[in-house]
């Protein structure tokens, strides 16, 4: 059995042969039985992701009363959920199994690629499912022009282009750097900055091009989600009735998953990247990062699913139909 110490001398010999080195990731428990409930743990909420994303992909796609704006990117927020769980927990799955926990480096770039990805996109439906609130609660009477189903597919399709276009430019970069070791990450994933510590080039203009990407994708859709909500709450706050209190009870009850969501993940996020990397607080830097890649992922079907009746009302219904259909047979 070769030793962390080994291992880390047989990469640093690889030289610069970036395209044939071998990643080491040394973030994982290092006791069996830590591997072992890590391994089961992420199984089963790796299960639990995939079914509760797909079941909220199908029921936006198969139920009429959920065919509104605001499922179609509840479901979109679903697919990109599982591109980024899919991306993180399979290859953990595998290392945690592995007596060596090695990844070719070709690997580790297309596991941060798609990695960014997700996060961007994430970031950016948010940013719309918050304008589509607004829209709904702010300008009731020219809803259903403003967000009509046209207008849901371009910016759909505009959340993924830009998404995709801004991680390519990033990616161009990165793959034009000169790698040369020692391959060794201190985490459980290939995450940007440990990559960046294996160049021997400058990396001013990466680093140059993830702030631009984080005040874009970052900082920009948060500043505006929350002016959407703070136009939202005013709005709620201005609704005057003898019913006042259940019509804003109501009326905010359709943000509050939403607004769930985006405090868990921007929240995560701020942490890792506030707190050092280094001592202790790379400990709690990988935890959040565990939780945000695989987590997030499973807390968004639930917080979307199990506190919305019209959820619950669309699985009621195709299970009657289901057994409908089974009654016939």
């Amino acid at each position: 059995m070769h030793d962390k110490s080994s291992l880390i001398s047989e990469v640093k010999l690889e030289g610069n042969i970036s395209t044939k080195a071998t990643v080491i990731l040394i973030g994982y428990p290092s006791t069996e039985n830590l591997r072992l409930i890590l391994f089961t743990l992420l199984v089963v909420i790796y299960c639990g992701t995939i079914c509760g994303n797909l079941l909220i992909i199908t029921l936006v796609s198969t139920s009429k009363n959920l065919h509104t704006p605001m499922y179609f990117f509840i479901s979109q927020l679903s697919i990109t959920d599982i591109l980024l769980s899919t991306d993180i927990v399979p290859n953990t799955l595998h290392l945690l199994q592995s007596e060596v926990r090695l990844m070719a480096f070709t690997c580790c770039i297309a596991q941060y690629v798609g990695f960014s990805f997700a996060l961007c996109l994430e970031c950016v439906l948010l940013t719309v499912m918050s304008f589509d609130r607004f829209s709904a609660i702010c300008n009731p009477l020219h809803y259903t022009s403003i967000m009509n189903f046209g207008v849901c597919k371009s910016l759909s399709a505009l959340s993924w282009s830009l998404s995709l276009l801004l991680i390519s430019i990033e990616m161009i970069t990165i793959c034009n750097l000169r790698f040369c070791g020692p391959y060794v990450i201190n985490h459980f994933f290939c995450d940007l900055y440990p990559l960046l510590q294996f160049s021997c080039s400058d990396t001013s203009t990466v680093q140059l091009e993830i702030t631009t990407l984080i005040v874009l994708l970052v900082v920009i859709p948060f500043l505006l989600i929350v002016t959407s909500y703070a136009c939202i709450i005013s709005s709620i706050l201005k609704i005057q009735s003898l019913q006042s209190l259940t019509q804003r009870h109501k009326v905010f009850s359709t943000c509050s998953s939403h607004l769930t969501v985006v405090c868990i993940f921007y929240g995560t996020i701020s942490g890792i990247y506030i707190l050092p990397s280094k001592g202790n607080a790379l400990k709690i830097s990988r935890v959040l990062s565990l939780f945000y890649t695989v987590g997030n992922p499973i807390i968004n079907p639930i917080v979307y699913s199990l506190r919305n009746k019209e959820f619950s009302k669309a699985v009621k219904k195709k299970i009657q139909t289901s057994s409908i259909d089974d009654g016939q047979l």
